[in-house]
């Protein structure tokens, strides 16, 4: 079979870049390992399984409206994996359908089975029963996303030791969890449970979590899950597990200490699910954790050959990888790309975390001369209603020019919110826009405003006080020179 494009993997990135092709009126195929897993590890074990977890136990729990109802709230006493696993499933049956669909109606040829590269421009895809068929191709689109790390010194039996893959299989909701590993997907997870009443410590060899991030959001972040009970031992490694009598496990930490609990979630790193493609015949060589290298239009070195989504590395985001897809079609058929140059980006803890442009730290190692502006969810009578009094929302702006320099939020509907600073950011507008704007009330885009009075009356103060302060020619009339003991006194 001959097609214009094939892509291995269906995720966003497989998706996306698939469809974008097909509009061109490209021959496209599209290649999955199983039937079941249409729609790729986002789909199935990553960010809509999470999601939707994450959002059953906000929910059942009462969390989200617990400072307005109390314990009135709660849907259910005791919550069981089974409750969490009935949602999922839910969500998941429907946006599969959808992602096939979508590829049918596309005219998108789909092929189940494992891909692997015979030559530069061939794909054979093994089925399940051994049957074998080849497609050549003038384009490849590689998306076949990443798979969690699984060390051999780690002794995992989907149980009491599992990884993120794994966790929506357990029997039921442990009394403790151990979660290895700070990033993004352990604090998801680890911040999930504690919601739920279990007992998480998370084991980290970084002194600082999710240093991408604003540290002052993530202090904030840090408080809360604190506040849920949740333990943080920062720059210790595992140096062993063992299994103890009574279904216990205890991690020996570099450092002497030892942690028991009831299970463990694995959570340090992702590595690209290139293992079985055979890239050595396609001429390309992953790096040590699988990954491929790829340019700003997604191409690897070999030109017709494009690698996008998580299989290439940071930022990792379902948004994102989207986006990749459409960049390397377009790059790959000679269309040009309008794209996005102000990325925002989500973390689904609990509170939610969202963030676009700079950060402090960036900013100030930059030497760029900014501003910020705050506002706090209790300050809006929105957040009130939400039952959120600790969110908050920062606006980094230009001492001179005025332009947003970056937004970061933390709280209710915080992935939502930071739309309205990305799309002001991508227009060059300025903080005087949110002065000016009308926003409906009440509603937490009224943060926006907000923030903005905050930052434009640091700005007036400064003024204020640089006007009537005396010169220094005036200083030097007015205030008495201090005497010579003094003088060396302070210059010790």
């Amino acid at each position: 079979m001959k097609y214009d494009l094939v892509v291995i993997g269906s995720g966003p990135a497989g998706q996306k870049g698939a469809i974008a092709a097909a509009k061109l009126n490209k021959r496209v195929a599209i290649v999955e390992r199983d039937f079941n897993q249409f729609g790729g590890v986002c789909l199935h074990s990553g960010t809509i399984p999470s999601k939707t977890m994450r959002e059953a136990i906000l929910h059942l729990s009462g969390y989200s409206h617990r400072d307005v109802y109390g314990e009135q709230y709660r849907q259910k006493r005791r919550i069981t994996m089974d409750d969490l696993r009935r949602q999922v499933a839910h969500v998941v049956e429907h946006e599969r359908d959808v992602v096939q669909d979508q590829l049918e109606r596309n005219g998108i040829d789909s092929y189940v089975g494992d891909a692997s590269f015979v030559g530069p421009h061939e794909i054979a895809v093994t089925r399940a029963g051994g049957e074998s068929v080849t497609l050549q191709t003038e384009k490849v689109l590689i998306a076949c996303g990443t798979r969690p790390a699984r060390p051999e010194s780690i002794p995992f039996d989907g149980e009491t030791v599992f990884d993120s893959d794994e966790i929506l299989k357990l029997a039921e909701i442990p009394r403790s969890l151990i979660v290895i590993g700070g990033g993004v997907i352990g604090i998801e997870y680890g911040i999930m449970f504690a919601t739920l009443g279990v007992r998480v410590t998370v084991v980290d060899g970084r002194r600082r979590l999710l240093e991408f991030a604003d540290a002052e959001i993530v202090d904030s972040l840090m408080f809360h899950a604190r506040s849920l009970g949740m333990v943080f031992r920062l720059g210790e490694d595992v140096v062993g597990i063992d299994r103890l009598q009574e279904n216990r496990i205890a991690l020996h930490l570099e450092s002497g200490k030892k942690l028991i609990g009831e299970s463990v979630l694995y959570a340090a790193g992702r590595a690209g699910d290139t293992e079985r493609l055979n890239l050595e015949a396609a001429g390309l060589t992953p790096d040590e954790r699988g990954r491929l290298w790829c340019n700003e239009h997604q191409q690897s070195w070999v030109p017709h050959i494009y690698g996008v989504g998580d299989v290439v590395g940071f930022p990792a985001l379902a948004s994102v990888s989207m986006e990749q897809g459409r960049r390397a079609v377009c790059h790959a058929f000679d269309q040009p790309f309008h794209g996005c140059d102000v990325l925002p980006y989500g973390l689904y803890t609990i509170p939610e975390i969202s963030m676009v442009g700079k950060n402090e730290d960036e900013l100030t190692k930059e030497r760029v001369p900014y501003e910020v502006g705050v506002a706090r969810f209790r300050e809006i009578a929105r957040g009130k209603i939400l039952g959120d009094d600790t969110g908050l929302l920062k606006m980094l702006f230009h001492r001179e020019t005025r332009e947003i320099l970056g937004v970061h939020c933390i709280g209710a509907t915080a992935t939502e919110i930071i739309h309205i600073g990305q799309t002001v950011m991508a227009l060059g507008g300025t903080i005087d826009y949110f002065r000016d704007t009308v926003f409906n009330y009440p509603t937490m885009a009224e943060c926006y405003k907000v923030a903005a009075f905050d930052g434009l009356n640091k700005l007036s103060l400064e003024v204020e006080f640089a006007e009537s302060a005396p010169s220094t020619s005036e200083k030097d009339e007015k205030t008495p020179q201090p005497r010579e003991a003094n003088i060396d006194v302070m210059a010790v």
